[in-house]
């Protein structure tokens, strides 16, 4: 395990290093099998796991950097004025990272260092809660690539195995780290029972994920994942690692392809980095309108994400909703307004052919009346004619019987 060699090399360096003096190196020697203890009863682990190794690795930096800030002085000496200077640096921005910023996650360092198990064998966590009194939760903020981007990002990978990297990041949306840890066994190639479209399912398993997510089973949604998969699948054996390369390949292949695309996180135009992948998806999901919980699951978040609600506040998804409903409400007006206008011109067109057959069948009428007039004044017409012609005879034949 590479984390677990990283770990152990950090350590090592920390409690020989004479820089540190030798009450804070036995102090630090003492955290370590507590901590390394704890991971395990916790988490119920016969041995440590790469989570594990991964959490002692952050103490280790951690702890090397608040050795620092008190400058070296055993910690079992620490007054409350040295906490709170520390604390105050911290806070005002004095105390900087290795590139030149003010620390982000301070929390961490309140929460991990100052007032847990370290500065309890030292004797001060209860006089670090007495300092850190005002302390406020990092508010998370949003960071992720647009779709464009990330197809700018893969457009410049030539492998299929490191495009396939790309797109199992961008489309399962889990961490790089995870996704290097994946075997052939772990996906699972399917039909797709409502389009009938091949898809895999790639199944996330606890041991492979962070401790803080949620293992799952999610279904591949890019055809171009599937082609990949099909294209790289047969050419791993059973139960062996889909991808042939560590964490560290997979930095210099996306400092490779951002160097050449120059692709940068909306909105602070940060350089991209593996993990806006992940809350690119999110952010390109909720925007093809997945909802809160969805996307949620489909991240392995617990219910209430502080990151997903970063993303759907920047990109304004609830506000959106009133002015959907404003639009729908408007439109359902002009819809009834047609609709009525449609009856009405219905009801007149009807009328008008009502009236129009009426008309017609009056004047089939009046034209057969007029056929029937005038074979009725044909009639008379040669009545009278006979009537004439047969008149003397008449006339003579009366009088004789007179």
């Amino acid at each position: 395990m590479v984390i677990e060699q990283q770990y152990e090399r950090a350590k090592t360096r920390l409690l020989v290093d004479e820089s540190i003096c030798a009450e804070n190196r036995e102090l630090l020697g003492e955290f370590f099998q507590y901590q390394e203890h704890k991971l395990k009863r916790m988490n119920g682990l016969a041995a440590l796991d790469d989570a594990c190794y991964k959490t002692l690795y952050g103490y280790t930096i951690r702890l090397r950097n608040v050795n620092k800030w008190f400058g070296n002085k055993p910690w079992t000496a620490l007054t409350k004025e040295d906490i709170r200077r520390v604390y105050d640096d911290l806070e005002d921005g004095r105390i900087l990272t290795r590139a030149g910023q003010p620390f982000q996650d301070r929390q961490s360092y309140y929460n991990k260092i100052f007032k847990s198990k370290v500065f309890r064998l030292a004797g001060k966590a209860e006089l670090a809660k007495e300092v850190i009194e005002f302390s406020t939760a990092q508010i998370s903020e949003a960071r992720f690539i647009t779709e464009q981007t990330f197809k700018d990002l893969v457009s410049v990978v030539s492998k299929p195995q490191h495009q396939l990297l790309f797109w199992l990041a961008w489309d399962i949306g889990e961490n790089v780290d995870a996704l290097l840890k994946l075997e052939k066994g772990d996906i699972v190639r399917r039909q797709n029972r409502y389009t009938n479209e091949p898809e895999y399912v790639v199944n996330l398993s606890r041991r492979k994920i962070k401790r803080s997510r949620v293992s799952r089973s999610e279904p591949t949604l890019y055809p171009e994942t599937v082609r990949l998969l099909d294209i790289v699948l047969p050419q791993v054996a059973e139960n062996e690692p889909i991808f042939g390369f560590g964490y560290r390949q997979a930095l210099k292949l996306m400092h490779a392809a951002r160097r050449k695309t120059g692709a940068t996180t909306m909105p602070g135009g940060e350089p991209a980095r593996w993990k806006d992948l992940r809350s690119g998806m999110a952010c390109n999901l909720l925007r093809l309108g997945w909802s809160r919980d969805e996307v949620n699951a489909r991240l392995g978040h617990t219910p209430n994400s502080s990151a997903l609600n970063a993303y759907i506040n920047y990109l304004a998804i609830d506000r959106e909703k009133p002015k959907q409903r404003m639009a729908t409400a408007t439109v359902d007006d002009v819809r009834r307004q047609l609709l009525d206008t449609k009856q009405q011109n219905t009801l007149l067109a009807d009328r008008a052919r009502i009236q129009d057959e009426r008309s017609t069948m009056m004047e089939q009428e009046i034209a057969t009346t007029k056929k029937q007039i005038g074979h009725i004044r044909d009639e008379i017409a040669s009545l009278v004619t006979l009537l004439r012609a047969h008149a003397p005879a008449l006339m003579s034949t009366t009088v004789q019987h007179s």
